[in-house]
């Protein structure tokens, strides 16, 4: 984690230490809601965050291959193992600028049926990328409607949460000299935000027993999503659903803080500009399947970006692409080979599926790599 010292004295930082003097130090997780969802000043309310201009760029913004083999691979899933059924709804958590959802839609052209029969569902809570999805999907107007509920669209359907889970707040614990307590963000002596340990409900049995060596200053970071699998379970309870994740993160489980803030492509302290920096973790995706699993859903992967994109066909897409468009070839060879970088974005994203008991594996996961996860703590 950067943290120079630096603080910016943004609106929301202001709230923020009002908030923590009436009420206390605020937990990790309180905190990124905060920042990202905050009515008034988060992040994700008002921000222009996507693409060049903005704060990051997704794979979507980076090659327009990544979101065709998504549309390719819905309309086999929608055929081949959900049976084509009509209608499908089509959803996206965390649609950004709706870049990837319109690659999707234009490549599932070519899957006889499917875009006839499909509707499109976006879960978006910020008022501003919902009008800028609006204006990128606006020749599929009459297919799309807005949600901000995990559950509130009819099945059969296909989910995809495309780098939406590493803006999942997490809470933290941290190891001190006198034990395990909660990381939480307080305001210092001089009125500026800063990282403390507290005292509150902790689980030091637990860490004690799994890092029993652990040093002072070791964090352990769980994101919340038992909400997420309740979600998946109820939509899998009134019908068959194939959910695709892909977002950076492990696949083991391991200690460390992964908590950044980056803002105008820049790392900073996650306390340097609140509001004004966008606010991920890695995501743990040892944790998320065992809790997809426990929820009673059945699991594909994880499997690295690398090698899902390239059981896609991902090269072989590409080059028809370039042949197609010799001026942009150099653009497109680029673009596929950041996706693919086995020492960036191909080896860093991972790729998981859940989907309902009793359907198929999904395609894109080799049979050696289906995930068997053994059911971990309630």
């Amino acid at each position: 984690m950067i943290d120079n010292g630096l603080r910016r004295d943004t609106p929301l930082s202001r709230r923020i230490k009002e908030r923590i003097r009436r009420d206390g130090p605020m937990t990790i997780d309180a905190y990124m809601s905060a920042c990202l969802w905050d009515t008034d000043y988060g992040y994700y309310r008002h921000q222009r965050v996507f693409g060049a201009s903005g704060d990051f760029i997704t794979a979507a913004d980076i090659s327009q291959v990544f979101g065709e083999l998504l549309g390719v691979w819905a309309g086999v899933v929608w055929q081949g193992v959900l049976g084509a059924p009509n209608p499908i709804t089509l959803v996206e958590y965390g649609p950004g600028r709706g870049t990837m959802m319109r690659d999707v839609l234009r490549a599932a052209r070519i899957v006889p049926g499917f875009a006839k029969v499909a509707r499109v569902h976006l879960v978006e809570a910020s008022g501003a990328l919902i009008e800028m999805q609006g204006a990128t999907l606006a020749d599929f107007r009459d297919m799309l409607s807005w949600g901000r509920e995990l559950d509130e669209f009819n099945p059969p359907a296909i989910i995809f949460a495309n780098e939406f889970l590493d803006a999942w707040p997490a809470a933290q614990w941290i190891k001190t000299v006198s034990g395990w307590h909660i990381r939480a963000v307080t305001v210092d002596g001089s009125g500026e935000l800063q990282f403390a340990a507290i005292n509150g409900d902790c689980p030091r049995e637990a860490f004690e027993a799994l890092l029993p060596d652990a040093p002072p200053g070791t964090v352990v970071e769980s994101q919340r999503l038992d909400q997420l699998a309740e979600a998946l379970k109820a939509l899998a309870d009134r019908g068959p659903i194939a959910f695709l994740m892909i977002d950076y993160g492990h696949t083991t489980p391991a200690a460390g803080d992964t908590l950044q803030a980056i803002r105008e492509h820049k790392y900073e302290s996650p306390l340097t500009s609140p509001g004004e920096a966008d606010l991920t973790v890695h995501v743990n995706f040892y944790d998320l399947a065992s809790t997809l699993h426990r929820a009673g859903l059945a699991l594909d992967g994880p499997v690295t970006q690398a090698e899902f994109l390239g059981s896609l066909g991902i090269v072989e897409r590409a080059s028809r692409l370039m042949a197609a468009n010799p001026v942009r070839a150099g653009e497109i060879e680029t673009g596929v080979a950041r996706l693919l970088a086995p020492n960036g974005m191909g080896s860093r994203f991972k790729v998981l599926a859940a989907r309902s008991p009793g359907l198929a594996s999904l395609p894109g996961f080799s049979a050696a790599r289906v995930a068997s996860v053994a059911p971990g703590p309630a």
